[in-house]
């Protein structure tokens, strides 16, 4: 499942990146959404990237912590784990866009795009199973994904704090938070394991 959706965003944002109307069609804009009803745009535009670099990341991060979340689910849910593992990944989607949505829906120059939100549910949700798990950083230093994960709360508190940098940091949180609160409504027990990891190390 992971693979299909990193096709799917790569092409629907290579599509919306050399075509401008894709792109205004698919693209987050609040003001829109409230005005005209169209309340696809809270998905669609997590299916389409600013440019190559954005899509490079979130892609490359989705696709080497979403092959292993996909695992966990199957091996905690194995009737469900992929119907789950999509409801975490559209749910992420959604519900990291909505608080931007409630801030901006009067502010009809305000657009979001990119599957950051959900890249980070799946980042997380793949820490929450095994957070000692090594996490390169930068793609290169080794580190114990729950230290990456207190770093990135972190930043994205600070950089959000900031602003200016045209990055919805507050919609990294957001998916972030949704990532293991949605595993932990589905198997609370994981909080304990979690835990153990942690203490036994």
């Amino acid at each position: 499942m992971t693979l299909r959706i990193v096709v799917f965003t790569v092409l629907v944002s290579l599509a919306a990146l050399y075509n401008r109307e894709i792109l205004r069609r698919l693209i987050f804009n609040p003001y829109v959404v409230l005005q005209r009803r169209q309340w696809y745009r809270f998905i669609s535009a997590g299916f389409i990237h600013a440019d190559y670099m954005h899509l490079g990341v979130n892609m490359l991060v989705l696709y080497s912590f979403g092959r292993a979340v996909e695992a966990y689910y199957a091996a905690v849910f194995p009737q469900y784990g992929t119907l789950y593992y999509i409801l975490l990944y559209l749910g992420a989607l959604l519900f990291s866009i909505t608080p931007s949505y409630a801030k901006h829906k009067q502010d009809p120059g305000y657009n979001a795009l990119g599957a950051s939100g959900a890249v980070a549910a799946i980042l997380f949700t793949a820490i929450l199973f095994n957070p000692l798990n090594p996490v390169y950083f930068m793609g290169v230093l080794p580190l114990p994904g729950i230290l990456v994960a207190v770093g990135y709360v972190a930043y994205e508190y600070y950089a959000g704090k900031k602003g200016g940098d045209n990055i919805n940091h507050d919609a990294h949180l957001w998916g972030a938070g949704f990532g293991v609160l949605f595993t932990l409504v589905l198997k609370p027990g994981l909080l304990l394991t979690f835990f153990q990891q942690l203490v036994n190390f």
